[in-house]
């Protein structure tokens, strides 16, 4: 069990503001102080760096965050697995991103389901930014994520790679066009996943290796449903970029078409992700291994 002023040290450390953690946790501020300096005293270090009004993590700071908020994912893992066993059931309680949980992972967990068909299933599916924060909450055990996260906190595996493209409707982009670069299609609308999709993180960062950015399309339209994307892009309303596994069926019966690019396609990694050094690692590295040998086809492409 943590000890409830690590509660508060986490509390802190999501609003960097004594005053708003005080507020969340229905205590003083001062109690707050008082809760901060005994963990600095207790570890003989400091926790947060002041300017003026402003505070932020000193790197022990930034140590003890992973690892209290590892301890606390394990705490709630373990009351979870506690109240299973007494009830004689087991749960599989993860989050997967939306290209995963649309197109990729039904197979893998009909598959599982037929080896373990007392097990019970709560999958959620929401952006990576979302399921990061999921995980650090310990309100799922592990993720399936499509973009980008901090390694120092996580530990991983590959779970496969897939090709990352841009698509459109045949004929939107007249053959005297032919894009080489990104800079040719910034006369055209943009079709993209919300902030916090590991979809558009993947194109932010190839525009911004060129020094460019979302913003330089003539038009963006940010959509957080994939099928509404695909057929706005199919209907010749912009250009969209996704992974491959979501628009295979569309490329086959060319409803729409590659987007030719110098760079494209790129090929990016689903991981599997779990906090770093959680006391269930070994777990999670046998269900993944469980998931690979399952029928349901290779996990490395």
């Amino acid at each position: 069990m943590l000890d409830f002023r690590m509660d508060t040290f986490l509390a802190v450390c999501r609003h960097m503001n004594f005053t708003k953690a005080a507020r969340e946790l229905h205590i003083t501020q001062p109690a707050v102080t008082q809760h901060i300096h005994f963990i600095e005293k207790e570890y003989g270090i400091q926790l947060f760096s002041f300017q003026g009004k402003k505070i932020s993590l000193t790197g022990e700071g930034r140590r003890l965050l992973g690892a209290v908020t590892t301890m606390k994912h394990d705490d709630m893992a373990l009351r979870r697995m506690f109240d299973e066993e007494k009830a004689g059931e087991r749960q599989l309680i993860f989050g997967v991103t939306m290209t995963i949980g649309e197109y990729v992972i039904g197979r893998y967990l009909a598959s599982y389901i037929r080896r373990h068909p007392a097990t019970r299933i709560r999958l959620s599916i929401a952006n990576t930014e979302e399921l990061l924060g999921k995980l650090d909450r310990g309100e799922i055990d592990f993720a399936l994520v499509e973009g980008f996260f901090e390694k120092r906190d996580y530990d991983f595996r590959t779970f496969r790679r897939e090709q990352y493209l841009g698509v459109c409707a045949p004929g939107f982009l007249q053959p005297q066009e032919k894009p080489r670069s990104f800079q040719d299609l910034f006369s055209n609308t943009l079709i993209t996943r919300e902030p916090g999709s590991g979809t558009r993180e993947v194109l932010e960062r190839a525009l911004s290796e060129e020094g460019w950015g979302i913003g330089d399309f003539a038009n963006v339209v940010e959509i957080s449903n994939m099928g509404a994307i695909k057929m706005m892009a199919e209907g010749g309303g912009g250009i969209a970029f996704l992974y491959e596994a979501a628009v295979r069926g569309e490329l086959e019966r060319g409803s729409l078409v590659r987007v030719s690019l110098e760079g494209f396609p790129r090929y990016h990694d689903f991981t599997f992700i779990w906090r770093k050094n959680s006391l269930f690692s070994a777990q999670y590295m046998e269900l993944l291994d469980e998931m690979a040998g399952s029928g349901a086809g290779p996990l490395q492409m």
